[in-house]
């Protein structure tokens, strides 16, 4: 089954990860098993609309071509995910691939539990069946800490040793990870708070609206660095950050300096999968506009692969298997006009300020990128195309520079932009009726642009 997407909705993307209908959020899990990549995300089967949470799940052999499996994760009656299956990652427990999430019961406030799922057949490289344990690992938070928010488990190994994090927010408004020993997964024991909202580097990084850090995720880089990546929570889902640091032997993390994980506003609650040579990680792309009669909302960004610039900042690029889905041949070469697909990858370089427009309305407005190698900024304007929020243009700065280039991945209504390889900005973008989808670069510049090949079965 192909991830296509109903014809009749044009703002549906139909390369990048989502149920063929009803609702999607958070990616969970990801997970690479007998030669495939497996992803799972929390899902409504029934209807358009947060609720009723499972675990939806698609696996790829590739990373570009998707293919959709029965649902992973079913909330059970009378058990501790009766109220629904949250998120959570999946570990390798012995030979035994393991779902480890959040389960929150009917009379749940805000806290979770973590509970525990495995596959049937470990043989199965489709992992088609899961069995969840009746009872939770961890029943709540830690007595003592005041801790009104408490949420996805994250599995990491540091020295040969398994430890998990939990997202958390306190009665006082204080963001924070918790750290735990699971070495054994039936087993976890508390071991302090890795790093809260009073810390300095967060601080300058996030500033103090969140009231909770949903989604954390830690890994190491290729040059030894730390990553730490959290959702920012003040009461509804806000953005998203990181950290980059030190992660000493006695499990301290020292951060270092950080900012935005994607400059955007429509990119949420962060999975990443370590590999043995690089990390991977997915985000939530949210619906920003009424749901009416679409019958689906929701949708996973493309893979991006991480890591730390020798500044600290971090360093991001789209997965090199996302090339696949090119065409054969591109459609545009040179600077000048050319029309645009619904989906298509774009590659730009700038030696001098330029505009680059990708979508014109009846009135002659425009959805623009500029591009300041001197300043070294870029500028996604996108104002023509308000919706229920301010559409501000969003601005991301990096080093200035000799040669400033950008990629530009769209797919039907999701827009998502690399900066080099310093910064993303996602967004979603619905097109009206009588816009015209029109690539106009000026002199300066150089561009290359491939249309997406229609999916097929991984």
């Amino acid at each position: 089954m192909s991830l296509a997407a109903p014809p009749q909705d044009p703002h549906a993307p139909r390369f990048r990860v989502r149920p063929p209908a009803n609702w999607m959020n958070d990616p969970n899990g990801p997970f690479r098993w007998r030669g495939r990549h497996h992803l799972f995300y929390q899902h409504n089967p029934d209807a358009p609309v947060h609720a009723n949470v499972h675990w939806g799940h698609a696996s790829s052999a590739d990373l570009a071509h998707w293919e959709h499996h029965p649902i992973a994760l079913t909330p059970t009656p009378g058990g501790p995910d009766e109220a629904g299956c949250w998120s959570g990652c999946v570990v390798d427990d012995g030979g035994v691939p393991t779902a480890v999430y959040t389960g929150v019961d009917r009379h749940h406030t805000g806290l979770g539990t973590v509970c525990l799922a495995r596959a049937a057949d470990p043989d199965d490289p489709a992992l088609t069946e899961w069995t969840a344990l009746p009872e939770p690992v961890v029943s709540g938070p830690p007595e003592g800490l005041d801790v009104v928010m408490f949420r996805d488990p994250f599995v990491f190994r540091h020295d040969g040793r398994r430890w998990a994090l939990v997202g958390a927010g306190h009665a006082d408004g204080t963001p924070s990870v918790l750290l735990y020993d699971c070495d054994d997964l039936a087993d976890w024991r508390f071991a302090g708070v890795l790093l809260d909202g009073h810390d300095p580097a967060a601080r300058a990084a996030f500033g103090g609206r969140a009231t909770g850090w949903e989604c954390p995720q830690l890994y190491a880089t290729q040059g030894g660095e730390w990553v730490l990546a959290v959702a920012l929570w003040d009461g509804d889902p806000w953005t998203t950050g990181y950290l980059t640091g030190r992660l000493d032997a006695d499990l301290r993390f020292t951060a270092r300096t950080g900012g935005l994980l994607d400059h955007g506003r429509d990119f949420y609650a962060p999975a990443v999968l370590q590999e043995p040579d690089r990390a991977l990680l997915w985000g939530w792309s949210w619906e920003a506009r009424e749901q009416g009669g679409t019958g689906w909302a929701g949708v996973l960004t493309a893979p991006r692969v991480v890591d730390v610039h020798h500044d600290g900042a971090l360093r991001v690029s789209p997965a090199p298997e996302l090339d696949r889905l090119r065409d054969a041949r591109p459609f545009v070469t040179a600077p000048g006009r050319a029309t645009l697909p619904a989906a298509y990858d774009l590659t730009i370089g700038a030696r001098a300020r330029t505009t680059v427009s990708l979508l014109r309305s009846a009135h002659g407005a425009e959805l623009t990128v500029r591009l300041d190698p001197g300043e070294g900024t870029v500028t996604f304007d996108r104002s023509a195309w308000p919706r229920g929020e301010s559409a501000e243009p969003v601005v991301v700065r990096v080093p200035p520079q000799e040669e400033l280039t950008l990629r530009v991945l769209v797919d039907g209504s999701l827009y998502e932009l690399f900066v080099g390889d310093r910064a993303t900005i996602t967004e979603r973008v619905y097109e009206r009726a009588d816009d015209v989808r029109e690539l106009r670069v000026r002199s300066g510049a150089s561009v290359t642009g491939w249309a997406l090949v229609p999916p097929t079965r991984g």
